[in-house]
């Protein structure tokens, strides 16, 4: 195990000399591979086999493809769409556009799949309109900050598509458990902008009410999309077809929607393609990096000596639970999400499954938490995201008003620990 807890020593040096993640992995699982088999063809076999599997495996071609439907999505002007619809159901009531942008950011997410993408797009839909009624910043910007973090929670996820990669977890299960935590998430995201107000009932003003027609108006403009969500995730769900068959229908479908509004010149489809391609090669490079990584991990023997160590406490299960999550909330302070996930899933999972817990429970456990430090100072990205966009909004400003946002977000997580039936409910359905 020695040898591990080197590696990881190196591994963190190294990303705070601003060695990019992907890189540091890959030389540290190298490194350390050959250290401990002390035969260099055997790291070289390694690395090699690791990079034929990962670009061989069929499965992973839903990354690109539901990447491509979150960028055609992106460009066909969705999120104006949602937050009309939304904002017409809610805008008239106190704080309701903060809650419109909210619910608008679950639906956006529920296509787009990225977090950062969602917090990016309503920063700039949403923030004109709700300083239009006089909303304070730190309650506007903290609404579109904590409703920018369902994206890698409500289905379909590219972050539960890389956990089930990273655990050899059924990808169609994972993205039938999101579901419910991602409404309860919008739900709990609600009752805090209740609270603020509660607190202060001038942070959020009433908007103007929308007649019953231009509501309607508003909802039909968006029920090409909806059909969508329910073609994708429902045909998942069913069982018609997989979950790459299914990012391929939605990709398809999103191109086709961006069509139809006649979002898509020669420019702009070249624009979505290099998105996605650069992306999908930013995403693969980290996972293979982190699956050679993953190899030095196992084969140092830290998953097998760190579940004897667990045994050997005499602890209750429950209580190693609440450790992982606690290390996963201080990780939050010093690392973004995608850097948590990739290097602590592969320690941590084996111990989870040893001690008897589902995975498909605890990967929502663990992407709830990871929400949770995209708005969790000083490296929330979700802030620094929308700070970009918002350049007249302080930092600060957003860090105070996310902090009812964050702690919604802990009770979501509590809930899902305590309650596990809010996760495995869909998964039990589908058999």
């Amino acid at each position: 195990m020695i040898e591990a807890l080197y590696g990881f020593a190196a591994l963190l040096l190294l990303v705070f000399l601003r060695l990019p993640l992907a890189f540091a992995m890959g030389i540290v699982g190298f490194v350390g591979f050959y250290v401990i088999t002390g035969n260099w063809n055997a790291a070289e076999a390694m690395a090699a086999r690791r990079v034929v599997d990962t670009a061989m495996n069929y499965g992973l071609s839903v990354i690109p493809l539901f990447i491509l439907m979150g960028n055609f999505v992106s460009h066909a002007g969705l999120s104006d769409a949602l937050f009309r619809a939304s904002n017409g159901f809610l805008g008239h009531r106190k704080g309701g556009q903060a809650m419109a942008t909210i619910v608008a950011c679950g639906g956006f997410s529920a296509i787009c799949g990225s977090s950062l993408a969602t917090a990016a797009t309503m920063g700039r839909v949403a923030m004109p309109q709700m300083r239009k009624y006089g909303y304070q910043d730190s309650l506007a910007s903290a609404a579109i900050a904590a409703g920018g973090t369902l994206g890698i929670l409500i289905p379909p996820s590219v972050m539960l598509v890389i956990y089930g990669i990273l655990t050899e977890t059924s990808i169609r299960e994972l993205f039938a458990a999101g579901f419910i935590p991602g409404i309860l998430g919008i739900v709990l995201y609600l009752l805090a902008v209740k609270w603020v107000l509660w607190r202060d009932p001038s942070a959020g003003p009433a908007g103007e009410r929308v007649p019953w027609a231009e509501r309607f108006a508003a909802l039909k403009s968006v029920g090409s999309t909806l059909a969508l969500f329910v073609l994708v995730i429902g045909g998942i769900y069913l069982g018609v077809f997989t979950p790459t068959e299914a990012a391929g229908i939605g990709a398809m479908g999103a191109f086709v929607i961006a069509l139809l509004r006649r979002a898509l010149t020669p420019q702009v489809v070249m624009n979505v393609l290099m998105d996605t391609v650069r992306t999908t090669a930013m995403l693969f490079a980290v996972v293979l990096t982190a699956l050679i990584f993953a190899n030095f991990i196992n084969r140092a023997g830290l998953p097998d000596d760190l579940l004897a160590f667990v045994n050997g406490l005499e602890v209750a299960p429950f209580m190693v639970i609440l450790v992982i999550l606690a290390i996963y909330v201080l990780l939050g302070c010093v690392f973004e999400s995608m850097s948590m996930m990739l290097l602590t899933v592969p320690v941590f999972f084996p111990v989870v499954a040893g001690l008897g817990f589902d995975l498909v429970w605890f990967g929502i456990l663990v992407v709830i938490v990871i929400e949770i430090s995209l708005i969790t100072p000083p490296v929330g990205m979700n802030v620094f995201v929308l700070r970009a966009v918002l350049p007249d909004v302080s930092t600060g400003t957003i860090f105070r008003g996310v902090t009812p946002f964050w702690f919604a977000g802990m009770a979501r997580a509590l809930l899902v620990l305590v309650f596990p039936g809010i996760v495995l409910l869909l998964p039990q359905l589908l058999y």
